[in-house]
Parts: structure tokens; C-alpha cells; sequence
């Protein structure tokens, strides 16, 4: 770790392992080492390596500094620490593919310099071996995922990306890449200490890092929970690597900015892209995350629910139990775990099962691929689980776009509802009856979706509204609050039962106990029946309450005056 006078030892946080790792060569060692470069064996790296390889040289994966060595790739494997016993929960091996990368790999020696070069021959690295290992790819799927089923997107990128020889060495980066639009966001480690520590003297800092969904308020919800305890706020969203059918990064964040320059605090809140490569790793991959976050100077790591899941292959809680393997002193860093989230109408709030009784009538879900596939069928999403303001711009980032010649979606229609609209199924509406035969989900059309879009955006802000003014037309004292034309209305309609009653009663004491023709005329009891009818209805009305009616309920036993000063009683001054 760091003694007391280097330059992390004041700070409330210190980097992983003790050590934040600055491997970009500047200056004249950057040219020498460029001209190096263009006479060492030269290996071709894809994208995905390119961003792997500026991650360990700004610090992102501190405290390694280059791909692992096989006694270091086993032990994370198999325990999730490296050898020295520090927690470190994925590996990060280089294997190359390809036929002129293996010419170059059998040429090789331990202690021998190579260079990494891009898809445009442009060299990116110079790796120092020190190690040369056999890979095993159903081996690193096996400890890595818990699966070596080709469905898993981890499991297929091992096998279309991955050779079968193994090097082992530091890196030292000689070019980074370009981010295009998110360069002018661009954050690395040693920006981020500096920031939060020097600039802006925090004391504490959340990290969350998210992954394929536009900012929605679940989001929002942990965001918040987190700025009410925690003086700052880093947010990032992942900018490679994503499936084309998740919305583009480009627009995600974008509607990540639009709703931080809204509704965030302007000097708490930073957003930065994390350039980073999807490892498909679940529960393992949130343990890497927290490590980042730590990397950046984050106090705190903000986990959700399903954090880096990957479709049913684990527990939807796996990414918090995970956390139990590790305690906090050696993960240096620590973790809030969320529960799912979603908007409860009848408590008019966003919520999770810790914090809400009501069940899933009330409820509006919030679904990251529920809410991908609405945009793709060109709905904006209901407001209480995405801002107007993230879906707008999500929604031009959607692939692909709309709907194909079926009108159908990547997910069915029926899905998509039960993500977000649980009740639909059973009931006719948000708070609803029960329908007489609940709907199949399977049968549900693009109709469905529509009139449950339009039933939640007329009752999902009104269902609480209600309730609120239903109690506060018999509370309020000051009855200027109340309309007039409602007091007036239930004056009307208790005028016109009162009369209806008083015709009644006439009508009772002319009857006859017996009917001459029971279809034609009432006898004395069927007529006594009408009228108690039309007494209960009349207790039915709402009373309508007048400022006079309710003296009664304000009282004092001390004028306002004994309240105020002295407390003798003949004492006015």
C-alpha cells in the first residue's frame, strides 16, 4: 500500500492493490519506443484487445500491468484472487488467432518484445513476455461462466476470439484510441482522482456503471438514494461492445446527459464513458466492475439487481450474493446493493419489495429490454419508469428500427407487456377489476400494447390523486381548497333525493295493501320497499360540506395569545 507521503495517502480511497498503473510511454521514450515497434514481431489485435490493452495501461485494471502468466491466469480462475491471495475475479489472458498471429507466436520467447498492432497496421503496444502458456478454452469457460453451453456470449467469444497459445506480459501503450464523440467525456483514473479529491474535495464517491439501457428511473431511484448520503456521484455508461439490438451508445449517452443536465445536481453528478469490453462474466464481471470503480477513486460501488446478468444463466441476485465470498477490507470498496425497482401508482412513488405492500396490480415495471423493445415499436415509455427526456433521444438509437413486415418485434409483443404491465393479464386496467378470463400472454397483440400505454398514461399519476382527493374533501377545514361546484353538486343531487323520498312517502300512505293488478300497480309493502331504498340512497351521497358545518372541529381551550407569551391569564401585554 502506499505510505502516508505518496500521493494517495491522504485520500479516502486508494487504488486496488495499492498501486494506480501508468503504462502510456510519453515523450522521447514514446519515440524511441515507436521506432522500436516497427522492426519487433508484430501481432494483429482486434478492438476488443485494442480497449483491454489501454485499460490496463491508464489504470482501469490496476494493479495489473500487462496479461496475466498461467500460475496468476490459474489462480483467478480458480480461487478469483491472484496469486498473492488479492481479490481479483476475472483473468486477463492474450491469446491470438488467426494464421500470421500463429507464425509470429511459434517465432517467440520468454523475455522477447512483440508489438501489437491494430486492424490499420498502426502499433498500439510493445508486451514484454514474460510467460508462454497452453490455452485451454473449455477450461477458462468452465471456471469462468459456470458453462461451456456456445449460447452464452462469453462462452462464444472465447471460441471465435481465442487461440490456443497464451502470452503473458507487461504492456507498455505506445498510441490510445480515439472516442470519437466521447472523447470531450473522456475520464481516465488519474483524471478522476484529481477531480474528486483535489477539485473538488469529496470525501466520498458512488460508482455506478451501466451497461445497454438508456437512463431510466430505476436508474434515477439508486442514483438518488445514493447523492442523499454520498458527496458525489460517477456515473458511467459502457460505450463498446454492445449486441445492435440494444440501443446505440452514441444515444444512450445522450439521454444520459439530457437527464443529468435536468434533473441532477450539476456540481455532484459526472458523466463519463467507460470504454470497456463486455465479458459476459455475471456475477464475477460485477466483482471486476466494483474493482474499476475503485480504480477511479469511488468510495462506493452502487450494484443493482441483475447487474452484467446474462439471461437465465445465473440467479437474478447472483450479482449481490457474490459479494458474500469477500470481505469489505479486502475489496476495499463498499457495496450498496439495490432491489429491483418499479413505480407503485398507489403509492405514487418508485419503489422495491423492501420499501412497498402493494402488489402488481398497482404496478408499472421497470424492464431494460421491456423498455428497448417500446421504443422500438415507436411508443414512448410511461414517464414514471423513463424521463420524456432519455426516451426521445433513446428511441433514434433503437436497432433496428421499428417493426419488420409482420409488425412484429426482436421480442413478442406479449413479452414485452408482462415485463412492464404485469396486471394487464388479469386485470382490465391499471388498479383494476379482474377480468372474467385472464388473457394468454401469447395472444396479446400490438393493440394490447397500445391500450395498456394509454390506460397507464391516464391513471398512473391519477390513481393516487384520487385517493388524495377523496380525503381531502371530507378534511380540508379551510374549504376554499375544495371546488364549489363539487359541494353544490352533492347539494343538488341530496335536494333531489329528498324529494324524490318526499313523493314516496305519499305514495306509501295511498297504497293499497293489495295491488289490483300486480303489472300495472304497487301494493302498500312493495311501495314501503321503494322508499327505504331511496332513504339508503340518500346516506349514500357525499355530504356536502359547507365552511359553517365544521366550527366544531377547531377548538382551543387557551386563546391563541396564552400560547404565544406569558402565561398568566390577565396579563394582555
Amino acid at each position: 500500500m502506499f505510505k502516508k507521503e505518496e500521493k494517495f495517502g491522504n485520500y479516502p480511497q486508494q487504488p486496488h492493490g495499492g498501486k494506480l498503473v501508468d503504462l502510456v510511454l510519453k515523450g522521447v521514450e514514446l519515440e524511441i519506443a515507436l521506432k522500436k515497434a516497427t522492426y519487433l514481431p508484430a501481432i494483429m489485435i482486434d478492438m476488443e484487445a485494442v480497449i483491454t490493452v489501454e485499460m490496463i495501461a491508464t489504470g482501469v485494471l490496476s494493479p495489473n500491468e500487462g496479461f496475466m502468466n498461467e500460475a496468476n491466469y490459474k489462480s483467478v480462475l480458480s480461487k478469483g484472487r491472484l496469486e498473492n491471495g488479492l481479490v481479483w475475479p476475472v483473468p486477463l489472458s492474450f491469446a491470438p488467432t488467426g494464421d500470421r498471429n500463429k507464425e509470429v507466436v511459434d517465432t517467440l520467447a520468454i523475455g522477447d518484445e512483440v508489438a501489437l498492432i491494430d486492424e490499420n497496421k498502426n502499433p498500439i503496444a510493445i508486451l514484454l513476455l514474460n510467460d508462454i502458456f497452453s490455452y485451454d478454452r473449455e477450461y477458462r469457460a468452465s471456471k469462468l461462466f459456470g458453462t461451456t453451453d456456445r449460447n452464452h456470449p462469453g462462452v462464444d467469444a472465447i471460441y471465435r476470439r481465442m487461440g490456443n497459445t497464451a502470452l503473458g506480459g507487461t504492456l507498455k501503450l505506445l498510441r490510445r484510441v480515439d472516442w470519437g464523440p466521447f472523447e470531450k467525456l473522456r475520464l481516465e483514473p488519474k483524471d478522476t482522482w484529481k477531480q474528486f479529491y483535489e477539485e473538488k474535495k469529496f470525501r466520498s464517491v458512488a460508482g455506478f456503471i451501466t451497461g445497454a439501457n438508456p437512463l431510466h428511473r430505476g436508474h434515477e431511484y439508486i442514483h438518488r438514494n445514493a447523492l442523499e448520503e454520498i458527496d458525489g456521484l460517477l456515473i458511467q455508461p459502457l460505450v463498446e461492445m454492445a449486441k445492435r439490438e440494444y440501443t446505440r451508445h452514441e444515444f444512450r449517452m445522450l439521454s444520459y446527459r439530457s437527464v443529468l443536465d435536468t434533473y441532477y445536481p450539476k456540481d455532484r453528478a459526472i458523466l463519463s464513458p467507460l470504454r470497456v469490453t463486455y465479458i459476459f462474466a455475471g456475477p464475477r464481471e460485477t466483482v471486476l466492475h466494483a474493482l474499476i470503480m475503485k480504480n477511479y477513486g469511488c468510495t462506493h460501488a452502487l450494484i443493482g439487481r441483475d447487474h452484467a446478468g446474462i439471461g437465465d444463466f445465473y440467479d437474478k441476485y447472483a450479482s449481490h450474493s457474490i459479494f458474500d465470498e469477500f470481505s469489505p477490507k479486502e475489496l476495499g470498496i463498499d457495496i450498496r446493493l439495490f432491489y429491483e425497482v418499479f413505480h407503485c401508482t398507489r403509492c405514487n412513488t418508485l419503489a422495491t419489495n423492501q420499501s412497498c405492500p402493494h402488489d402488481e396490480r398497482y404496478r408499472i415495471n421497470i424492464s431494460g429490454t421491456g423498455i428497448r423493445e417500446m421504443l422500438r415499436h415507436g411508443i414512448m415509455p410511461p414517464k414514471e419508469i423513463v424521463r420524456p427526456e432519455s426516451a426521445r433521444i433513446a428511441m433514434q438509437g433503437v436497432q433496428p428500427k421499428g417493426l419488420d413486415e409482420n409488425n412484429n418485434s426482436i421480442s413478442p409483443v406479449g413479452k414485452t407487456i408482462k415485463a412492464i404491465f404485469p396486471f394487464y393479464a388479469e386485470l382490465n386496467a391499471l388498479g383494476g377489476r379482474k377480468r372474467s378470463k385472464p388473457l394468454k400472454w401469447d395472444d396479446l397483440t400490438n393493440t394490447d400494447l397500445e391500450l395498456v400505454n394509454m390506460d397507464v398514461r391516464s391513471n398512473a399519476d391519477r390513481i393516487y390523486r384520487n385517493i388524495f382527493e377523496e380525503y381531502s374533501s371530507s378534511s380540508d377545514i379551510n374549504r376554499n381548497l375544495q371546488p364549489n361546484w363539487i359541494t353544490e353538486a352533492r347539494e343538488a343531487a341530496q335536494l333531489q333525493q329528498e324529494l324524490v323520498i318526499q313523493d314516496l312517502e305519499e305514495k306509501v300512505e295511498q297504497a293499497s295493501d293489495t295491488a289490483s293488478d300486480e303489472f300495472m300497480y304497487q301494493d302498500k309493502k312493495e311501495a314501503a320497499h321503494e322508499l327505504e331504498v331511496a332513504k339508503k340512497i340518500l346516506k349514500d351521497i357525499p355530504y356536502p360540506i359547507r365552511k359553517e358545518d365544521l366550527k366544531y372541529r377547531t377548538w382551543n381551550l387557551l386563546p391563541y395569545k396564552r400560547y404565544r407569551g406569558s402565561d398568566e391569564p390577565n396579563k394582555d401585554k
